[in-house]
């Protein structure tokens, strides 16, 4: 068997020398050629999408250049600097032409990709569709240029994932989601990098390297949507689209300093974007829109929330965006926590918190003091198990034949422990370190079938608790913490799991999303000398490690609002935008 996998990969006559090998040598040989045709095969569709890519670079700029040329009245800054909804009226109004922005911001990014590396593919059907605009309906997007996560489906082009094997599997129509971006005049016109495999904090994979942080390249970008936020974050895009199963989203947007949102899972379709795990749903995977301000966001929800996508998509429940809730300026009961008790907040983390909920109470919102319930069993139990049901094979199986990328390599050392040395390795590990004790027998996985429904029955049981609680202090929404500052390069692989902040409104399949509300100061590196964390473990050295030397880099927070309330939780966010932005007005004075 062995034998006709080699014969199927070499020519003829290589082919018979082999086979006269393996006969005299053994299957030893066989197992030992198999890996070095493999390894050969991959680094030659390596080199052959390095060229692909260096020619829509080379596509991107002389599209650029020759706009440049025949137009060199177009001023890009007049362009760059305007926000979304700004930019948006002026497209619709005449004042800038849909060819003046797409260009401008291709130039753009190709830029900050040069800098960075957050764009993986040029979509030069991006040009065709600018011809294709002017002979339709002007809708709420006509003209605006979109970046689109690589894991998201556009027409002839493969959802790699990172990973090679996927590189010849070329999407054979859009995803559902750009298929509406484009029904309302939006042009996707990059696609952007994303974590090998996805399921990590990291933005670095094999097939396409490293994603750098837009202020800091010794910084990563976050993960998994880390091009997305990198791209948008170093200006190179003004609105983009991303997936979040854990954080992928709302990491990458903290730690890149603007906006993202998750809403309740199939608010928006999923269809055409590609996981790791299919049919994993105790942890809801969905798409969301990553913009400079919550302004932006709420237009691209308000676009997409749209007749085609119901039509599209019959898994979508057909509810437009309410703008009578997001509009409303009565004033919010606000929960609020700087800490879950699992991950000690960095500093500056906390004190994000605490400045926003101190100039929202101003405002005149109520702020009421808010614990989620059990986290050590919501982590263990519920996400690690959830996630990794099947004791993380089907995930491991999409790394057989492939490089691991080094963001990727302490993940995949935990996962491919055979279960009984994890159970092993769990038992030693309980006295001296529990909560990674927890987390290798959590990544056993369920065992049955029998417990795979318990684990639903769970899930259901905390999330009844969790609304219970909310419920029961009257509350609209909750603050709360986001990863940050951006941590530094080879750190993000190590703390998947530092990710509880945010994934637990994955589990909860409640709508979220960050607000920028303030920088890393001197101060906060100088308190983070004395953190210790709660377990005082491994982990928490890293975590400190992870975001040392980041003064001057944004921090975020965190809103949440129950399932389907995706317009109250935007309004939530611009109201945290509103009371930042006045302070720092305030400061400049």
């Amino acid at each position: 068997m062995a034998l006709d996998k080699v014969k199927g990969l070499l020519p003829d006559a290589k082919t018979d020398v082999c086979i006269v090998s393996a006969v005299v040598c053994g299957s030893a040989t066989v197992v030992l050629l198999l890996k070095w045709v493999n390894h050969r095969r991959v680094q030659k569709k390596l080199k052959e999408a390095k060229e692909r890519r260096e020619l829509g670079f080379q596509r991107m700029e002389k599209a650029a250049r020759q706009f440049k040329q025949q137009n060199p009245g177009v001023k890009p800054a007049s362009i760059l600097s305007l926000p979304l909804v700004e930019l948006a009226a002026k497209l619709k109004d005449g004042s800038f032409s849909p060819e003046s922005v797409l260009y401008t911001y291709i130039e753009k990014a190709l830029e900050v990709t040069q800098k960075i590396n957050c764009v993986t593919d040029f979509l030069p059907e991006c040009e065709e569709q600018l011809r294709e605009i002017k002979k339709k309906e002007k809708g709420l997007l006509y003209g605006i240029p979109v970046s689109i996560k690589e894991n998201v489906a556009c027409k002839g082009y493969p959802n790699t994932l990172g990973l090679v094997k996927f590189l010849d599997c070329p999407e054979q129509e859009d995803s559902v989601i750009v298929k509406v971006l484009k029904k309302q005049g939006a042009i996707p016109f990059v696609k952007t990098n994303t974590s090998q495999a996805i399921l990590n904090i990291d933005c670095g994979n094999t097939v396409f390297g490293q994603t750098l942080n837009p202020f800091n390249p010794k910084k990563t970008s976050g993960g998994s949507s880390g091009g997305e936020a990198a791209l948008v974050g170093g200006g190179g895009s003004i609105l983009g689209i991303g997936t979040d199963v854990a954080a992928s989203i709302r990491v990458p947007c903290g730690f890149c300093g603007i906006c993202g949102f998750k809403p309740t899972g199939y608010r928006l379709s999923v269809k055409g974007a590609t996981t790791p795990v299919a049919g994993m749903n105790s942890v809801i995977s969905v798409t969301g829109p990553m913009a400079r301000d919550v302004d932006s966001l709420v237009l691209c929800m308000k676009a997409l929330l749209c007749e085609e996508l119901f039509r599209l998509d019959l898994a979508v429940p057909p509810l437009p965006f309410n703008d009578e809730i997001y509009s409303s300026s009565r004033p919010l009961r606000i929960g609020y926590y700087d800490g879950d008790g699992y991950f000690q907040p960095s500093p500056s983390m906390k004190r994000a918190v605490q400045e926003t909920s101190k100039l929202l109470q101003e405002a005149g919102h109520t702020l009421i003091p808010f614990s989620p319930p059990r986290i050590e069993f919501l982590v263990d139990e519920l996400f690690t198990k959830g996630l990794y049901a099947d004791g993380s094979s089907t995930l491991v199986e999409k790394f057989d034949g492939e490089l691991v990328d080094s963001t990727w390599t302490n993940q995949m050392r935990c996962y491919r422990l055979p279960n009984f040395l994890k159970r092993i390795l769990a038992v030693i590990l309980m006295p001296v370190f529990p909560r990674i004790s927890r987390h290798l027998n959590a990544l056993v996985g369920v065992g049955s079938v029998k417990n795979f429904w318990k684990n639903n029955v769970d899930r259901m049981a905390y999330r009844d608790e969790f609304i219970a609680e909310w419920r029961k202090l009257k509350l609209d929404v909750v603050l709360c913490p986001a990863l940050g500052p951006a941590f530094n390069l080879g750190y993000a692989g190590k703390l998947f799991v530092a990710t509880t902040y945010t994934h637990l409104y994955n589990v909860l399949n409640f709508p979220a999303g960050v607000v920028p509300v303030t920088t890393v100061t001197q101060a906060d590196e100088e308190e983070l000398k004395l953190y210790k964390g709660h377990y005082g473990d491994p982990w928490d050295t890293r975590m400190k490690e992870a975001v040392e030397d980041a003064i001057g880099l944004p921090v975020a927070v965190q809103c949440v609002a129950l399932p389907w309330q995706e317009e109250l939780c935007l309004r939530f966010m611009k109201e945290v935008e509103t009371v930042c932005h006045e302070r720092r007005g305030r400061r400049r004075i």
